[in-house]
Formats: structure tokens, sequence, C-alpha cells
């Protein structure tokens, strides 16, 4: 049995370019990891990179005519819009007879195969969540022209064109798992993305890492051992050296979890290599990271998210502003300047919420970088299906449903001036990203003086939230065309300072 899995091409208009949550980064993973699970099984396997090479539908079209699938796999990524082109090209392949049987896999199907089931009739299935075990079954039970409806984890339409579904168990041992299958582009983009953990011990009212998983679900870890033992074989075959660890959340709950990251380090430390990880506050321990930064360390995401602890308690990020603050003053003792994760705007965030989350970026000195403060200035609570905050908001009334898809929600700011800030904070640093992307994609030379320019960028930006702010606190109520006349010269700013 042949089985091609798609990564589809998929873009992000102008105005979603700073709503980075459509997908968390352990989704690139998934169709390798499928790969590998059905290439130890025995079927002939390969993944076309639609989105990294760039490919359009007819130049896929053409490659999939080419291996006549038996099993068409498409991992879907929602990109902020209905995909009609992806579906129109799933009922040519159809129609053509070329891949007689589709089946769905990600985070985005994983939640919302209802509506993808009901509106594309050609995909025959969808899997939830870990797509591994699944998937291999699936191709077994179409192998012996078996139903599928004793597959387990799978959603599809019955008989009687009835939407059923089913969870499986977590992979309990991941260790056991083959490694992922790496594409040949996979390894142009400057790091080989790597995962040693699935799952998070917290439970964010925002994030849906865990409902991916299922019910139940919990942070489960690869062993240091085979961790490397993955490593080494990259090394060897491609003398790669910088990895960034795709876990939402690397170290794990409590003392095991800084044992485990320690063993990790001591491993890695002979390696010579360079990587990356993402982490929650209250993991981040000065023995531990001083490890890690000897064994390679040069890249961390945080999720801070807030200055106040009420709203933390909001998010239920079990965190405290002192751990936030704790975790930035470890990591610069170790010589690393973190990413963070900020959520300036939250639905049922006051002026005061927005003044205290300011000030605490400027006690910790995270407004100083322009790619730091063109992204903590404004973002926004991202309200995606699967989330406790969008059962919440559901639940009130409160939910705004995209006209793309039920995953994608919003609802209106509690208070009307945050309203105010948060549209002219968006319309600003968006065209702040526009005007930086193919710089900073490294698409485009950097500018004369590029460092001089962006730092006056940065103070503009950081005086302009402060004076709105200020304003809004002083009871100022701007009109829509203020609020347009205040971005049109804030962009002529930006202009001048570019093109001086």
């Amino acid at each position: 049995m042949k089985i091609l899995l798609l990564e589809h091409p998929r873009s992000i208009s102008a105005e979603r370019c700073n709503d980075i949550a459509n997908a968390p980064l352990s989704a690139c993973l998934l169709s390798g990891y499928a790969a590998g699970m059905l290439k130890s099984q025995g079927y002939e396997v390969e993944i076309v990179e639609g989105y990294l090479e760039k490919l359009s539908y007819k130049e896929i079209l053409e490659r999939v005519r080419t291996v006549k699938p038996d099993v068409l796999g498409v991992h879907m990524v929602y990109h902020w819009k209905s995909d009609s082109k992806l579906y129109d090209f799933l009922e040519n392949i159809k129609n053509e007879g070329i891949a007689p049987y589709i089946t769905a896999y990600g985070f985005y199907p994983t939640f919302a195969y209802q509506g993808i089931l009901q509106e594309c009739p050609v995909i025959d299935s969808v899997i939830l969540g870990e797509p591994e075990l699944t998937f291999a079954e699936l191709a077994e039970a179409l192998s012996c022209h078996a139903s599928p409806e004793d597959v387990r984890g799978l959603a599809y339409r019955d008989e009687q064109a009835k939407i059923v579904y089913s969870r499986r168990e977590l992979v309990e041992d991941l260790d056991s798992l083959p490694f992922p299958v790496r594409t040949d582009v996979s390894f142009s983009i400057g790091e080989v993305n790597i995962l040693g953990s699935r799952g998070c011990y917290g439970a964010c009212t925002f994030c849906y890492i865990n409902p991916f998983y299922g019910r139940g679900s919990k942070w489960r870890a690869r062993s240091p051992e085979n961790i490397v033992a993955e490593i080494d074989e990259i090394i060897s075959e491609r003398n790669m050296r910088y990895f960034y660890f795709t876990d939402p959340n690397f170290f794990g709950p409590g003392g095991r979890g800084q044992e485990r990251a320690l063993r990790l380090a001591s491993l890695l430390k002979s390696r010579n290599i360079r990587f990356g990880i993402e982490a929650r506050v209250n993991d981040i321990h000065d023995q531990t990271i001083a490890a890690l930064v000897e064994a390679g360390l040069r890249h961390i995401l945080i999720g801070l998210e807030s200055g106040k602890d009420e709203s933390l308690k909001r998010l239920n990020k079990m965190t405290t502003v002192a751990q936030n603050e704790s975790a930035l003053k470890i990591l610069r003792k170790n010589g690393i300047e973190p990413n963070i994760g900020f959520i300036m705007f939250e639905p049922d965030s006051t002026l005061e919420d927005i003044r205290i989350n300011f000030e605490f970026l400027k006690r910790n000195h995270l407004l100083k970088n322009l790619e730091t403060t063109v992204n903590v200035l404004y973002h926004h609570q991202i309200i995606l299906q699967g989330t406790k905050a969008y059962k919440m908001l559901q639940e009130e009334g409160r939910l705004e449903i995209s006209p793309y898809s039920i995953y994608e929600a919003s609802t209106a700011y509690a208070n009307s001036q945050v309203a105010t800030l948060a549209r002219i904070m968006r319309d600003i640093t968006n065209y702040i990203f526009s005007r930086l992307e193919e710089i900073w994609n490294g698409k485009v030379a950097e500018p004369e003086e590029a460092s001089e320019k962006y730092a006056k960028i940065n103070r503009l930006l950081v005086e302009w939230f402060e004076n709105i702010l200020t304003d809004l606190e002083n009871g100022k109520n701007f009109s829509d065309e203020e609020k347009n006349v205040y971005v049109r010269d804030a962009e002529k700013a930006i202009d001048e300072v570019l093109n001086c």
C-alpha cells in the first residue's frame, strides 16, 4: 500500500501576521511521526512539502498523479480563512480516482472535524489527536478491505451519513515510536525541529495542547537517551548542529522534570550542538539552566502572559508575577535574553490591567528590542476551539464565531477604552510587521544604519502606546476618524525613519 502525506500550501494575511497560535510548533512533526510509524509497518510512504517548497496545487496534483497513493493523508493547518482551494484540490483528486481514500489529521481537524466532514464530502475521515497509532490501524483496515469503523481515534460518516467519532488512548511510551521522517527541504530552514515530550501539566485557558491529546492527557517524556540517539543520527547523516525542541513544555513537572533536564544536559554536553526550548516560568531553575547553557542552550521562549497576578489567575497560568521576574533574572544571569509570550489584551482587560502590564514590561526591560516590543504591545488573546476560554465565552453568550470556521472565534472587549487602544496598536504594529517582514525573513537586505532606525521606531512605538493609554486614563474618547488619523500619522513616521 502506498500512502502520501501532504503538508498543504498555506498563507497568513497581513492583518493576521501577529496571530501566531493557529497551530503549535509541535504540529510541524505530525507528518514525520505518522510517516515513521507507517514505514515501520511496511507501507510505502512519501511526504509532499507543499508549504515549505511553496508548491502550487497544480504542482502537487502532478506529484499525486505520479505516486497514485492508496491513501492521501492531509495535515490540515488553519490559516485564518476558509480553505476552498484545498477542498477543491481534494475534490479533483477524488474525482480523478487517483487517491481513493482521503484522511485529515492535525490540531485543527481534531477540533473542527464536524465542520470539515460536512464542508468537504470527499474527505473520508479525520484522525483525532496523535496520528501514529490511528493511522497505522486505518492503513491496516484499508489494506484488508475492511471497514474503518472499528479504528479508534477516527471521525467519519456512518452509513446514515451521521458523523461518529471515538478517541484512543495516549502513546504511553514515547521511546517506542520510530523517529520522525524528515524531508530534505525540512533541513533547509536552518534548524532541526525535535520533540522531546508531549502535553503539558498546565491548564491555561487559552491553550489547546492537552485537549488535542484527549481527556485525561498528561505530560509525557521521551528518555534523554532516546532523544540523544535521534540527535546523533541527524548529526551523522546531515551534520546539522542546531536543534529546536518543539515541546510546549520542555521540562515537565517538579523535581523529576529538573532531574531529566539535567540528565539530558549531561548527554548533550559532548555533542557540540546549539539548541532552543520553550518552558513555563516556574520551571526556570538556576542550576538546570546553567547546565543546559553549558550543553548548548542558546534560545528559550517563556510564557509570561501578564504582569498582574489577577490576570494570571484569570488565564489559569498557575504562575505568579514574582515567578515571571525570577525567570527573567535567572535566564539573563546565564547569558540568555528570552523570547516571551505575552497577552497584553484579554477580553476582560481594564485600563488598569493594561497599565500594570505596561509598567511590568518597562520594569523588566522588555521594551528595548523592536522585534519584542512590536509583539508585546499588541497581542490579543486568541480564541480557538478546544480551549477553556472558547467554552467559557460560549457559555456566557459572548462568543463570536468566525464566518470561516467554528474553529476560530472572537469576542468584544468588555471595556470600550481597552478596545480603542487595542484597535490602534493592532493597526500600527501590523504596519511595522508588513514593512519589515521581508527584512526579518532574510529576503531583503537590512537598510543602512538598521539598528539605529529600529531603535527609533521602538522608542516611537513605546511612546505612542503610553500616550494613548494616558489619554484614555484621563477620560479621552477617540472617534473613529481620530483613530484612523493616529494610525496614518504613525505610518508616516515609520516610513520617514526607514526611508531616511
